[in-house]
């Protein structure tokens, strides 16, 4: 009589091969890719506590160069010599002075700010400086906000050479330069003679104040 296996032989070889089929199936998938095993609240605690705060590559931000200097350009408020516009007011003439308000305009679409003296030099037409550079009216500047078209003056006064002697000349043009600015705004000179060398022949400018003038 032929002999059988007993049963207990046969359910061991059955767990075996279940347990091969579910090790290749932890192991891999159809398509070559493993599949990591989900992490323990222990393995979760450790992480955790083990981080530093730094970002993983795998979550970081890009960093936007362009934005940055956006934001820049933008958060810089002083005014730019391309950003205003230059004119000279009506002459105050008072004790042998002659009193001009230089006034810088806004013309750009953003509020920007001005702090201190402005340049200013007068020329000929063929745009050599006529006499030395203005002197500054002691003073204590302060910031003057100016909005999209809002207005700064600052006061430019000499005495008038007809009355002090000084060696005078006819301008063509004010040169007109922002506070912190190279580039330099040009006015047209209308208002006649100015002192441009001897006694009395100073011309003083003072710090820019908001509005138009006195």
């Amino acid at each position: 009589m032929a002999k059988t296996s007993p049963p207990v032989h046969r359910t061991a070889l059955f767990a075996s091969a279940v347990a091969m089929l579910a090790l290749l199936t932890a192991c891999g998938t159809e398509n070559g890719t493993t599949t990591a095993p989900r992490p323990t609240e222990a393995d979760r605690a450790t992480h955790t506590a083990g981080d530093t705060g730094s970002t993983p590559a795998s979550r970081a931000v890009p960093s936007d160069t362009a934005g940055s200097a956006s934001a820049s350009a933008r958060t810089d408020g002083r005014c730019h010599s391309s950003e205003l516009r230059a004119s000279v007011g009506r002459v105050d003439p008072g004790a042998g002075q002659r009193n001009f308000p230089v006034v810088l305009t806004n013309a750009s679409d953003r509020t920007c700010t001005l702090y201190g003296y402005p340049g200013a030099a007068f020329v000929d037409a063929s745009g050599r400086q006529l006499g030395p550079d203005p002197e500054r009216a002691p003073a204590s500047p302060e910031t003057v906000t100016l909005p999209p078209g809002g207005r700064a003056w600052a006061g430019l006064s000499f005495a008038s050479p007809e009355i002090s002697g000084a060696r005078a000349a006819t301008p063509a043009t004010l040169l007109v330069t922002p506070p912190d600015e190279r580039d330099s705004l040009r006015v047209r000179w209308t208002a006649g003679a100015v002192p441009v060398g001897g006694d009395e022949s100073s011309v003083s400018v003072t710090v820019l104040e908001a509005g138009t003038g006195p």
